[in-house]
């Protein structure tokens, strides 16, 4: 859930991990008014099982007591019957999970080494790598929920594209306003296919029937989400990325024919309507000109934050219990 997202920012020795709440729209069904075959869903259990394995292998590296031996730690590794699989202190992992130094080694995504040391595979990596045993949990079980349910109406390829350029998206404007954390999970990508759910249900908005209640489901589900990201400690800037990525993505990918087309009884020669092909169109223009334009960017080593003053604002709002300068 978007709550549990704990990415690093402020110090290293903690980490903003991303996961988000959208398990609960797979109670969320649209009826078409006409029938689809549905496509066997295979990536999106690859995914699940990709991430828990690559999970297993960062415990395998991450080694606590052996690491508990080497530098200082404050309290014992958790569930030491485990091994080296077993998991950091609690003060310095609340998740169940590894040090932010493993994380960091395997490819988390953080400012300096993006720019300075020309590690822009980060960018990918980070998605697949997980603050702990918790955050991989709340991922992954949104990820079922909503990841085979799309991949079940418009299958692997769409959906796989979606997945991954949300994810780069979610973590590109991540490294452009967070600077000096570390920044793990896979939530840019799970809120992209939430956003990709809201731009299909409006691209394809004539072929439904219970349309308002799915659009006020669904935009309740993304404001709550995303007012959990306000936390500290929660990189909302990732989940706003990757949402964004994800709602454009879906005009280009998703869009359904209209229903004369499908038929073939009324003599249609276009398969969609022509307010389709101009959100196409707008969609393609706006995701080439934001991730071109923010990539030089990132890679001219520029701070977000100093071209958006309120910005950060989006990612933590400080109150009388938390100070956000921590996150920053």
């Amino acid at each position: 859930m978007a709550g549990d997202d704990v990415e690093n920012r402020g110090r290293r020795a903690k980490r903003n991990s991303n996961s988000s709440g959208v398990g609960y729209i797979a109670s969320l069904t649209y009826t078409t008014e006409h029938t689809e075959s549905q496509w066997t869903s295979w990536l999106v259990p690859i995914f699940v099982v990709a991430n828990v394995a690559v999970f297993v292998v960062v415990m395998y590296v991450n080694n606590c007591p052996k690491q508990s031996r080497t530098r200082l730690v404050v309290g014992k590794c958790v569930a030491r019957f485990l091994g080296r699989f077993s998991f950091e202190p609690l003060r310095e992992n609340p998740l169940f999970g590894p040090s932010s130094s493993t994380l960091l080694k395997l490819g988390a995504l953080e400012w300096n080494m993006v720019v300075f040391n020309h590690q822009g595979w980060r960018l990918i990596t980070c998605i697949w790598l997980h603050a702990g045993v918790i955050h991989l949990l709340a991922n992954m079980l949104s990820l079922v929920f909503i990841g085979i349910r799309l991949e079940q109406q418009f299958g692997f390829v769409r959906i796989g594209i979606l997945y991954l350029f949300s994810g780069f998206g979610g973590s590109l404007l991540s490294s452009l306003f967070i600077l000096n954390n570390i920044s793990v999970g896979a939530s840019g990508a799970l809120f992209g296919l939430l956003g990709a759910m809201l731009s299909e249900l409006i691209t394809n908005w004539t072929i439904y029937t219970n349309k308002a209640s799915a659009l006020l489901t669904l935009l309740v589900i993304i404001a709550i989400n995303l007012a959990i990201g306000i936390l500290p400690h929660v990189d909302n800037f990732a989940h706003i990325g990757g949402f964004v990525t994800g709602f454009l993505l879906g005009f280009v990918l998703l869009p359904r024919p209209q229903l004369g087309w499908l038929e073939r009884r009324t003599g249609l020669k276009s398969k969609y309507k022509p307010y389709q092909y101009v959100l196409w169109v707008a969609s393609v223009v706006l995701l080439i000109v934001g991730l071109g334009v923010a990539l030089v960017v990132l890679f001219r080593g520029e701070d977000g934050n100093e071209h958006c003053s309120w910005c950060h604002y989006l990612s933590c709002v400080p109150t009388s219990r938390w100070d956000c300068n921590q996150n920053n």
